[in-house]
């Protein structure tokens, strides 16, 4: 437990500001500004997009607005999302006693992960996955002014199969745990092409198409295929909070990345 270290923030001032005040009123604005049409009793999870909040925090907003309205307790967060950076085999769970950001350190629940590390092999440490590594971090803001006390368990997906992984963590989620899975849609198509893409993997997500899912083109298939796994077994229901894509919120519409906000009700 000594060794463990703070995870210091790598895409402050890149992917969000770095400073704190700002960073505070961008974040609230992007949750003030979405609007729920769906009753959302017993969240349970929410997907969230994770690339630059000028392209894609008004979509996140949609997923943190929900988590707002959560009660106020103590909460643990199952954040999971793709190794973009370093290749892995397994998830890797970090060696982080918090994840650190302008608006303070988001601790992580050590005992949960040690107990995940101790118990089922294709966890890891593997803390130089984390180190430069983005799909985590940016939602750590988002967190912390949605929730007011909870406690992270970093998942950050290499090789793995999902149903390993979805049984496992179904096993450990109890009433006071929430998933976070954090993923992008497709890349880098013309903005006709990325909706007609992104339409299609949100129609299987939601019809529990996991065949559908996993031929898409989301950076986060194996976290999406694992909570719609666990999601399946539980009986939560999906609910598509927004869509769009940078070329929404960016400008250019000849290469655009998607973006969608869910959340899974039981």
């Amino acid at each position: 437990m000594s060794e463990l270290s703070v995870r210091p923030p790598a895409f402050a001032g890149q992917f969000y500001p770095a400073d704190v005040d700002r960073l505070r009123r961008e974040v609230e604005g992007y949750i003030d500004d979405a609007s729920l049409s769906d009753a959302l009793d017993d969240l349970r999870a929410v997907v969230v997009p994770h690339a630059g909040y000028v392209y894609s925090g008004k979509t996140a907003g949609y997923a943190f607005k929900a988590l707002r309205q959560l009660p106020d307790r103590e909460w643990t967060v199952f954040l999971l999302g793709p190794a973009h950076r370093v290749s892995i085999t397994g998830v890797a769970l970090g060696a982080f006693s918090a994840f650190r950001t302008p608006l303070g350190d988001a601790r992580v629940a050590v005992q949960r992960v040690e107990e995940m590390l101790d118990e089922t092999p294709f966890y890891t440490r593997a803390a130089r996955a984390h180190q430069p590594e983005h799909c985590l971090e940016v939602e750590v803001p988002f967190l912390q002014v949605s929730l007011s006390r909870f406690a992270l368990v970093p998942m950050l997906f290499g090789q793995v199969r999902p149903d390993e992984v979805a049984r496992d963590l179904q096993g450990r989620l109890g009433e006071d745990d929430l998933i976070v899975v954090s993923s992008d849609l497709s890349h880098f198509h013309t903005y006709d092409v990325a909706r007609q893409k992104d339409r299609g993997l949100l129609d299987a997500l939601l019809e529990g198409n996991e065949t559908g899912v996993r031929q898409g083109e989301a950076c986060g298939r194996a976290p999406l295929a694992t909570l719609m796994e666990i999601g399946e077994r539980e009986g939560w229901e999906p609910h598509l909070l927004d869509y769009r894509n940078s070329g929404d919120t960016g400008g250019d519409k000849s290469r655009v990345v998607g973006y969608a906000s869910l959340a899974y009700t039981s």
